[in-house]
């Protein structure tokens, strides 16, 4: 799957199943739930789990807690914008 399928299929009412739980939470993100979003971060607990969750923190405005999850996941707290950040997240999980 390539990015402009995955925001095709952010017609459909939930996630494709095979999705990381990463992905599923900027699939939420994408369809405007950030409280399942964020839920699905959460139980990622790896560094892109991190990434994602710093990301949707930093959406939320929470940037002192953004920063914690980008430490956690060993990256520089983004400074571009948040749809260049949810493309660049949703272009590096689908690519691995």
């Amino acid at each position: 799957m390539d990015i402009s399928a995955f925001r095709r299929r952010l017609q459909e009412p939930a996630p494709p199943p095979s999705l990381s739980l990463a992905l599923q939470g900027l699939w939420w993100d994408g369809k405007g739930d950030w409280d399942q979003a964020h839920r699905c971060a959460q139980e990622q607990d790896d560094a892109i789990g991190a990434a994602v969750h710093a990301y949707l923190h930093r959406k939320e405005g929470d940037l002192a807690n953004a920063r914690y999850w980008y430490a956690r996941a060993d990256r520089a707290p983004a400074t571009g914008t948040l749809d260049a950040e949810w493309s660049a997240l949703v272009g590096e999980l689908l690519r691995e």
